[in-house]
């Protein structure tokens, strides 16, 4: 499924089986998790976009072919390709452990060809194994929305009262985690969306209510997963004093202005971009012993259009997966 150009459907083609350069692999996709990225990147509102590009970048395969130079892994094994598909390993970042930031970095799905296909190439590097636990289905948004929001988790910190901005696949994924951490979850919602709140606390959520609202204490730390500025003051005022606000999407829209007593008494408002190896190595080895549990609807590739209007829409609970 392609994107041709900014805005437009994505287009059913045939493409001819490519091969592996060196250091690549090639994976018969599985499954492929459909997140808010791919709207941004359909939309235009990421810069640089490559065109015609493939999107997806939640892929779970298996290895059917192998490039020169790629050691430590097998014909038929079954790996998984994050949104950050390689880096240059010799800018300042990449050489003091923030890849996550390089310079020169490919993203899969958005300027490197993603998993919205039967197969993909990808850089042997960032191809994380997976084993044989679970299915591609279940598997699938751990690779993004797991991902980005277990960093998030991280960089919030380690206070208990987690707000949660935004109930969608990274927070239904991150409140598991949370709750296995010890903590409580307050989870936002769009306002009047029952479903979703009554989502959220079958997960385990303390409370739930519009992101209008007030939580019922003061939040240690806000994660914000929504594409949405105006969540930001909303944050701010709901965390205690020495409180964090976590931007944890690529894109948001502008963010207006607010009075400063809202940041002031050494609040905190900081973004997380991207994701590094080892943040995959570490969520993907915990989430067996969390026992993270994904909420799937599934679409057939070529409905790929439809999973994305009905991601758009708010028209599931959970993730998107595209299945070949």
């Amino acid at each position: 499924m392609v994107l041709n150009e900014p805005g437009g459907d994505l287009e059913w083609t045939y493409i001819a089986d490519r091969q592996p350069g060196p250091g690549e692999i090639r994976i018969k996709v599985g499954a492929c998790g459909v997140c808010r990225t791919d709207l941004h990147v359909l939309d235009g509102e990421l810069p640089d976009l490559k065109l015609p590009i493939i999107p997806g970048h939640e892929i779970v395969g298996r290895i059917d072919a192998i490039g020169v130079g790629v050691n430590g892994l097998s014909i038929g094994e079954r790996v998984g390709v994050p949104w950050l598909g390689h880096t240059c390993g010799v800018c300042p970042y990449c050489t003091s452990l923030q890849e996550n930031l390089c310079d020169r970095p490919l993203f899969t799905g958005y300027t490197r060809d993603g998993g919205f296909a039967t197969a993909t190439i990808a850089d042997a590097r960032f191809a994380f194994p997976l084993g044989e636990v679970g299915s591609d289905v279940a598997l699938a948004p751990l690779l993004c929305a797991g991902l980005i929001g277990w960093r998030s988790l991280g960089i919030a910190g380690v206070g208990k009262k987690l707000g949660l901005y935004g109930f969608g696949a990274a927070a239904h994924i991150v409140a598991q985690a949370a709750k296995w951490q010890g903590r409580s979850v307050f989870a936002f919602t769009r306002p009047g969306d029952v479903s979703a709140q009554d989502f959220a606390r079958s997960l385990g959520a303390t409370w739930a209510g519009g992101s209008d609202e007030m939580p019922p204490e003061p939040l240690d730390a806000a994660i914000i997963y929504a594409a949405v500025g105006d969540l930001v003051p909303l944050a701010l005022k709901a965390v205690r004093k020495g409180g964090r606000v976590v931007c944890a999407g690529i894109h948001m829209s502008d963010i207006p202005s607010f009075p400063y007593r809202l940041l002031w008494e050494e609040r905190q408002l900081v973004s997380v971009a991207n994701l590094t190896r080892q943040d995959g190595i570490d969520f993907l080895k915990l989430a067996p012993e969390i026992g993270i549990v994904t909420e799937t609807t599934c679409y057939p590739l070529n409905q790929a259009n439809q999973a994305l209007a009905d991601l758009r829409a708010g028209r599931f609970e959970g993730a998107a997966v595209l299945v070949p």
